[in-house]
């Protein structure tokens, strides 16, 4: 690996999911809405004035379908990686409502174990995981040979990977839920990391542009029926 080599890396978090729309716990079969698919052709056109070199996509429908949107307007093949894709939440959610009450109490307990080192629910990952995971696709980009790469992802798992560039080694449970809380990773927003040198520091990881919606000019209506923000289970991130 060239740990010297300047990368630019466009992250995109993909476009509205039909799951995004609904009071519903995101399941990993969701696809796009007809607003996310306009979203994706949004995103395509901003990208076809980027001059990257490789296009990769999470596999799952909805950012499978945003990175296909993107490929038809620059050309490029879709290299699959499951690096990239949202935190795994216990399959038993896939789909159920959110006034659900046995479903919210899973996703209560599960999301405790995003913050909590150790504590896992059922089959879903865990704070050790997506942190290793989010590691593991930076690790990823730097053994690729491009300069320049496109990355399509999800919104949490995206906020994952700022998180672990700006904090490192120092991130912690509590501190990735404030970052959480903080952090928007809207509906085919663009991210861009650069791994660089500057101000002779040694070479790494640098957040330069977050959450750019400017090409995202329709925007989903406000609902009423998403959960209350201490316990927002996608509160529009997945």
């Amino acid at each position: 690996m060239d740990l010297k080599q300047k990368k630019t890396v466009y992250f995109v978090r993909h476009g509205q999911s039909t799951h995004n729309a609904r009071p519903v716990f995101q399941g990993a079969d969701s696809r796009l809405s007809e607003l996310g698919c306009r979203q994706a052709e949004a995103v395509a056109s901003r990208l076809a004035g980027v001059p990257f070199e490789a296009l990769i996509s999470s596999p799952l429908p909805r950012a499978r379908q945003t990175a296909e949107a993107i490929a038809a307007k620059t050309g490029h093949e879709i290299v699959m990686s499951d690096l990239f894709v949202e935190r795994a939440k216990p399959s038993a959610l896939a789909g159920r409502p959110y006034a659900e009450e046995s479903a919210r109490q899973l996703y209560d307990d599960y999301i405790q174990t995003m913050y909590q080192p150790g504590r896992r629910v059922s089959d879903a990952e865990n704070y050790d995981d997506i942190t290793k995971r989010a590691d593991k696709a930076l690790d990823y980009l730097l053994t690729r040979p491009e300069a320049t790469l496109a990355v399509v992802t999800h919104g949490w798992f995206l906020r994952v990977i700022i998180a672990r560039v700006l904090l490192d080694s120092r991130l912690t449970g509590a501190l990735l839920k404030r970052f959480e809380k903080r952090i928007s990773a809207g509906n085919a927003a663009i991210t861009i990391l650069t791994y660089q040198d500057a101000y002779a520091e040694d070479f790494a990881w640098r957040l330069r542009t977050l959450n750019d919606c400017a090409h995202c000019a329709e925007q989903p209506r406000a609902t009423t029926q998403k959960p209350k923000e201490n316990s927002t289970p996608e509160a529009g991130h997945a």
